[in-house]
């Protein structure tokens, strides 16, 4: 059982584990998981696609008062449900480590109740990269690492945004490298198959066209634009959930307080 297994790996940290757990809490719960980023992270991005993004892709200059609103109102929802997203698989990625499932109307509950900390984290984290990468390279990305488990702390801890920072600025400590490598190992397996995919759309003529000045989808495309965004959308936010949990446990030991107590 997860239990067992995270009693097994005490106090000690490993990228291996990491992905582990991530792998073990979309297979034990896939209908949380894969259903909540289908339905609020892969659905809204192929109804924008659809309807609204091929619409901005050839409007004419004299529309760009209404492109800019439409693009800030759709960047504005986008987030919102990102962090929805974010926010319930904390909760299923914490509930394997325990043992047990989280239903998919607790992940989505979890999930609402975040939404708007999480989203002025993300703002202030967003700010903090942009600061970083001006200076130079490294700042931003020493930052992205020492931040990587602000947002699942959050979650997790119901602390406040500017102590999830310093929460995920202790968790990371001693082990910036190792998470630094496991970010970058995310990066490739998503690009990698990110490419096979683009490969695999434009030997099967699926790619979008324009025609008599409007974008057009294939129905072939949106079905497999979505299911792959689905799956980014569940492991990426699943993967970052299980790396709090492994750097919790390390630095703290695992928790004992039940799922009950701290969404409560």
């Amino acid at each position: 059982m997860a239990t067992q297994a995270m009693a097994d790996e005490g106090r000690s940290f490993s990228v291996g584990t990491v992905l582990g757990r991530a792998f073990g809490t979309l297979g034990s719960n896939p209908v949380a998981t894969f259903g909540i980023a289908f339905l609020f992270g892969a659905v809204p991005q192929a109804i924008y696609s659809y309807f609204i993004g091929a619409s901005l892709a050839v409007a004419d200059r004299g529309s760009t008062l209404a492109v800019i609103a439409v693009s800030i109102a759709s960047f504005i929802i986008f987030l919102l449900l990102s962090m929805l997203v974010q926010g319930a698989l904390v909760r299923a990625t914490l509930a394997h480590a325990k043992g047990e499932k989280a239903s998919l109307g607790a992940c989505i509950g979890t999930g609402l109740s975040k939404a708007v900390p999480l989203i002025g984290l993300t703002l202030l984290l967003v700010l903090g990269f942009m600061a970083g990468f001006m200076l130079l390279l490294v700042p931003g990305i020493i930052l992205f690492i020492m931040w990587s488990v602000a947002a699942p702390a959050l979650v997790a801890e119901d602390s406040g945004v500017f102590a999830a920072f310093g929460r995920s600025r202790y968790l990371t400590k001693g082990a910036r490298w190792r998470i630094f490598g496991f970010q970058i190992l995310l990066l490739i397996l998503l690009w990698l198959v990110s490419g096979l995919l683009g490969i695999v759309m434009i030997t099967g003529g699926m790619m979008p066209v324009v025609n008599n000045g409007a974008m057009q989808f294939s129905p072939a495309y949106l079905a497999l634009s979505a299911v792959t965004n689905t799956i980014f959308i569940a492991f990426w936010s699943v993967a970052q959930a299980s790396l709090y949990t492994s750097l919790r446990n390390w630095k703290d030991g695992p928790a004992s307080r039940d799922l009950a107590d701290i969404f409560a």
